[in-house]
């Protein structure tokens, strides 16, 4: 290796580094947009598709940012794998991670079975291939963000023996994955119960996917305490985006607000916590207070 690409390599292994996923549009765009703006490091903005991912990149080079980009389909193991190898070999490891990533069914209050698998997939299992594959990647004093949602604070769970389970001081991801299980489970047998779910059982899969993300959210801080690294959950607020079908009470450029706090200025000592989109950080387990969605709001 030459002296001058030798240096070059150094100084790609030495850059700061942030991810974030699911983000070719809405609030994942945003914030990589925002990342770019203020973040003294390289930025991913990745996508599952490609073509819209580019498309995206371009967007945010018309305004003189240059984000990264990368293919990642955040339930695909190869893919997630292949982008793990990319981050290793190029940089070394990160220092931001985005978990945004997420889709959901809001044209239909109560989804197929079918249905719920894909949005459970999406919203929660893929957090299990992010945890194996990327989070052994962050950087001692990294930070980690999972977008989460007003549909999971635990105040969307009706359920007692869940609600217990999941407020346990023993809490385990066991524990957390039994629980999306029975919920799948009651869809496939035709057994599930809308009072078991917040607000008449409505958008349920989404519901126990992102109680699911803030549960595992308490269990990746205390895994990751001990490297001083960052995990909190966040509620963005209900953002005009094409998930919504464009109800909401504010852009997700204004929406990006707090996440980019949380990940450039908040006090390092913020761990583990669940946040609402103004900074507040509120008491995840308090399981009757009135945090939990409302579908009467995407009526607005």
């Amino acid at each position: 290796m030459s002296a001058v690409s030798g240096q070059m390599s150094s100084a790609v292994m030495s850059s700061k580094v942030a991810v974030v996923t699911g983000a070719n549009k809405g609030i994942g765009f945003s914030i990589v947009k925002g990342l770019c703006q203020r973040f003294e490091g390289v930025v991913y903005l990745t996508s599952r598709d490609e073509a819209r991912g580019r498309a995206a990149v371009a967007e945010l080079n018309k305004l003189g940012l240059k984000p990264e980009y990368h293919q990642l389909d955040v339930v695909d193991r190869l893919s997630v794998a292949r982008f793990a190898d990319h981050l290793r070999r190029r940089h070394g490891g990160i220092d931001l991670l985005v978990n945004n990533a997420a889709i959901a069914n809001s044209v239909h209050l109560y989804n197929s079975y079918e249905e719920n698998q894909e949005i459970v997939q999406i919203n929660y299992k893929s957090i299990l291939l992010m945890h194996e594959l990327i989070f052994p990647l962050v950087r001692d004093g990294g930070r980690i963000l999972n977008i989460s949602s007003d549909c999971g604070h635990l105040s969307n769970v009706r359920n007692k023996y869940w609600i217990d389970r999941l407020s346990s001081e023993d809490l385990t991801m066991k524990d957390i994955n039994e629980f999306v299980e029975w919920f799948l489970d009651s869809c496939k047998n035709e057994t599930f119960k809308r009072e078991d779910i917040a607000d008449e059982g409505t958008v349920a899969a989404y519901r126990v996917a992102k109680v699911a993300l803030s549960a595992a959210t308490v269990l990746q801080q205390k895994e990751l305490e001990g490297r001083n690294i960052s995990v909190n959950s966040l509620h963005p607020g209900l953002v005009r985006t094409d998930m919504t079908l464009g109800v909401g009470f504010y852009s997700a450029d204004e929406a990006a607000q707090t996440p980019l706090y949380l990940l450039l200025e908040a006090p390092t000592t913020l761990k583990g916590a669940y946040i609402w989109y103004d900074r507040r950080v509120l008491d995840w387990y308090d399981y009757k207070a009135d945090y939990y969605f409302k579908t009467s709001t995407l009526k607005a």
